[in-house]
C-alpha cells in the first residue's frame, strides 16, 4: 500500500469522526426509502416532464464540481448514473449551513455513498439532473476509488489489471460499470434456460454436492473427511448419477443448475468451481436432445441481443436452427484427409505421430482418439456444430448405438472452437454398464487419474430399471462466455479462484 493512499484513508477516517462530533452518522440503519432510478429518470423524464417531481435516489459519489454556493455532482447507482444540483441555501437550515459547507464540502468524498431527495429538470447544457432539496449520508468510504484520470491524452488510476479486478470484483463492479452488466446477461442466460425447461414441463431438483463416489465424468476429484460419519467425501464432478436415480424412481424429466469442482488445471476456459446445467428425459434419445439444445441456446441468444448472431471475438456467430452435424470420424476425415474408422490403438498412436501429436502409454483407445480430434478438428469449428457418434472406449455411460459397432450415442456441441455441451443416449443396461465401470477401472491402473470409478449403488438403481433416457450438461460459464463476447471464464465469475494473495505476513512466513 503507497504512502498516498495510507494518508488518504487516515483523513477519510478522520472525516468520518468528524460527522460524527457534528450529529452526523457515517453508517446510518439501512432503511432509506428509494422511488426511482437513474435509468429510469434519464428515460422517461424527458418526454413526461411532469415526471419525479418527487424523487428519492441513492447512489455512490464518482465526480464533483464545487462552485461556492452550489455545486454539481454525478452519483451511480445499481443502473446506472446521474447528475445532482446541490444548492447550499437548499439543503440546510436557515441559520445552519454545516452540511453543505463542512460536510459536503469538506468531508464528503468520492466513492462515498448518499441519499437524496428532490425534483429532475434539465439544466441549460441539457443535461437530465434532479435538483436536490435533502441529502443523507448513508456511508462513508474509508478507501478512494481508482477513479480513472486523464492528462494531456495519457490516462491514469484505470483498474484494468486481470488480477485485481478478479481478486476485488466488488471494486471492479463500481468503476468499470460495464462488468455488471455481464453478469445481468449471465443472470438472463439461466432465466431463460430455466424457463424454457419448465414450460416442458420438466423438474428441477437438487442433488448432493459431497458425495461418498465421484462419477458421472472423467475428471480429478477434491477430496475431504467427515468426522462424523467418519468417511471420505467427495466434492461432485458432475451430478449425472444422481440424476439418474431419479429417472429410475419415476419422473420423466429432471434439471439441475450445479455446481461442479473438479480438480484440475486452470486457464481461461476453465475453474474448478464451474456451474453446468444438466438435464435427463425419459423415453428420449440424443437425436432428440440434439433439437432441444438447438431450440434452447437459439432462444437464449434471442433473449440476450434480440437476433440469433452473436458477437464472439472476431467472429459472428449464428445460433440459429439448424446446425451443422457431424460423426466424429467424419469430422476428423474431413479436416485431416484420414479415416481413423477401423484403427486399432496401434494405428492411432502412429496417426498422432503422423500428425505430432503427443501420446502416452497411459492413454487408450479413446483418449487417442479424443487428442487426435481436439488437435486437428476442434479449432476449426467456429459456427455451432454437432459432433456425434463417439467412440465406446470415450464414453461409459453413453448407450451402444443401435447400428454402429465400436460406437455409442453421444454428441457434443461444439462452437468457437469449444464445447459447450455433451448428451447420449443414457446406457440403462446394468450389466454393460458394469463391464464399462470394469474397463474404467483397468485404465485407472495404467494411470489414468480421470478414469471413473464403479458405483455399486447406481448399478443396483439401473438394475431396478430405467426408462430409455437421454440426458444433457451444459457448461454455463462457457456459454455465459460465448453470449457476453468475454475473453476468459474468470470474466463471467463473480469470484473465480485465484492464488492466495501476496502479502507482507505471506512474505515474512515463506523467508522463515
Amino acid at each position: 500500500m503507497s504512502t498516498e493512499l495510507s494518508e488518504q484513508e487516515t483523513l477519510r477516517r478522520q472525516a468520518a469522526e468528524q460527522m460524527r462530533q457534528l450529529g452526523i452518522d457515517p453508517y446510518p440503519a439501512p432503511l432509506y426509502e428509494i422511488n426511482a432510478q437513474s435509468k429510469e429518470i434519464l428515460e422517461k423524464y424527458p418526454n413526461d416532464n411532469s415526471l419525479f417531481q418527487e424523487v428519492s435516489i441513492a447512489g455512490r459519489i464518482m465526480s464533483r464540481r464545487i462552485m461556492g454556493a452550489a455545486s454539481f455532482a454525478v452519483i451511480q447507482d445499481s443502473v446506472g448514473k446521474i447528475q445532482l444540483y446541490i444548492k447550499r441555501d437548499e439543503i440546510c437550515p436557515e441559520e445552519d449551513k454545516t452540511m453543505y459547507n463542512t460536510v459536503f464540502k469538506k468531508l464528503l468524498d468520492i466513492g462515498d455513498i448518499i441519499g437524496v431527495k428532490g425534483y429532475v429538470f434539465v439544466t441549460q447544457m441539457g443535461e437530465t439532473s434532479i435538483h436536490v432539496k435533502e441529502l443523507t449520508v448513508l456511508s462513508k468510504s474509508i478507501r478512494p476509488l481508482p477513479i480513472v484520470k486523464e492528462k494531456d491524452g495519457v490516462i491514469y488510476d484505470a483498474f484494468t489489471n486481470p488480477e485485481q479486478r478478479y481478486r476485488q470484483r466488488y471494486l471492479d463492479l463500481v468503476v468499470n460499470p460495464e462488468v455488471r452488466e455481464v453478469f445481468v446477461k449471465r443472470t438472463v442466460l439461466v432465466n431463460t434456460m430455466r424457463n424454457f425447461l419448465n414450460e416442458k414441463g420438466y423438474l428441477e431438483v437438487e442433488t448432493p454436492v459431497l458425495q461418498p463416489l465421484y462419477g458421472g465424468a472423467a475428471a480429478r476429484p477434491f477430496k475431504t473427511f467427515h468426522n462424523t460419519l467418519d468417511t471420505t467425501l467427495y466434492l461432485r464432478i458432475a451430478n449425472e448419477l444422481f440424476l439418474k436415480r431419479l429417472i429410475v424412481g419415476g419422473y420423466d424429466g429432471v434439471y439441475e443448475f450445479s455446481k461442479d469442482f473438479r480438480n484440475e488445471g486452470m486457464d481461461r476456459f476453465h475453474n474448478p468451481e464451474f456451474t453446468q446445467m444438466e438435464l435427463y428425459v425419459a423415453y428420449k434419445d440424443y437425436f432428440w436432445m440434439m433439437n432441444l439444445v438447438e431450440e434452447m441456446v437459439e432462444r437464449v441468444a434471442l433473449a440476450l441481443h434480440g437476433t440469433t448472431k452473436v458477437q464472439v471475438g472476431e467472429n459472428i456467430i449464428d445460433f440459429k436452427r439448424p446446425w451443422k452435424r457431424y460423426t466424429m470420424f467424419e469430422a476428423i476425415e474431413h479436416f485431416t484427409g484420414i479415416d481413423i474408422s477401423k484403427m486399432d490403438e496401434l494405428g492411432l498412436r502412429e496417426t498422432c505421430k503422423k500428425l505430432n501429436i503427443p501420446n502416452d502409454n497411459s492413454m487408450g483407445k479413446g483418449k487417442l482418439i479424443d487428442e487426435i480430434f481436439g488437435e486437428t478438428c476442434e479449432h476449426k469449428l467456429i459456427q455451432p456444430t454437432f459432433i456425434y457418434d463417439y467412440p465406446i472406449e470415450m464414453s461409459p455411460l453413453a448407450k451402444k448405438h443401435r447400428s454402429k459397432e465400436g460406437l455409442v450415442e453421444r454428441f457434443e456441441a461444439v462452437c468457437n472452437c469449444k464445447e459447450i455441451c455433451n448428451a447420449y443416449s443414457e446406457l440403462n443396461d446394468p450389466i454393460d454398464q458394469r463391464e464399462r465401470f470394469v474397463d474404467q477401472l483397468e485404465l485407472g491402473k495404467r494411470g489414468d487419474d480421470e478414469s471413473m470409478l464403479l458405483d455399486e449403488d447406481f448399478l443396483r438403481a439401473l438394475e431396478y430399471g430405467m426408462p430409455p433416457t437421454s440426458g444433457l450438461g451444459i457448461g454455463i460459464d462457457r456459454l455465459a462466455m460465448m453470449m457476453t463476447n468475454s475473453h476468459s471464464i474468470q470474466d463471467v465469475l463473480f469470484f473465480p479462484q485465484m492464488k492466495p494473495e501476496k502479502t507482507m505476513d505471506n512474505n515474512i512466513q515463506e523467508e522463515q
